[in-house]
């Protein structure tokens, strides 16, 4: 053991003989954990340093953005309003899809009507 596991090994003994660790939150009850089975093996510890961290990857930032226009959408009742959220909504929706279509996480919708999309976005 080098040194520095051995001082840390030493502190933690004498903080629990001290009885520092009584009493603590959430003490005797199982740990919850993550469900990141959806995530490669590989990107699993950053997904949790990112978490921990209060960093949200972009595909979930943009599927919050989508939720969040289709709120304000049921509830507009200006039609210019209206028109102008739904074509927000509908480029937050691409962008989702190119990124889950980047990932090889390809949504049926998408695989449907990718051309015709991108043939209204680019004439």
């Amino acid at each position: 053991m080098d040194l520095f596991a051995l001082l840390a090994e030493n502190k933690i003994k004498e903080a629990m003989s001290k009885g520092d660790f009584d009493n603590l939150p959430g003490s005797g009850k199982p740990l919850v954990l993550d469900d990141l089975s959806h995530v490669p093996e590989d990107l699993r510890a950053g997904y949790r340093l990112l978490k921990n961290a209060g960093v949200v990857p972009e595909e979930m930032e943009i599927k919050k953005e989508i939720i969040s226009l289709q709120k304000l959408i049921n509830y507009c009742y200006e039609e210019n309003e209206k028109n102008r959220l739904t074509k927000k909504l509908n480029e937050k929706i691409l962008r989702f899809n190119i990124l889950m279509e980047k990932r090889n996480v390809v949504s049926p919708a998408l695989s449907l009507y990718k051309d015709k999309i991108l043939e209204k976005f680019q004439g």
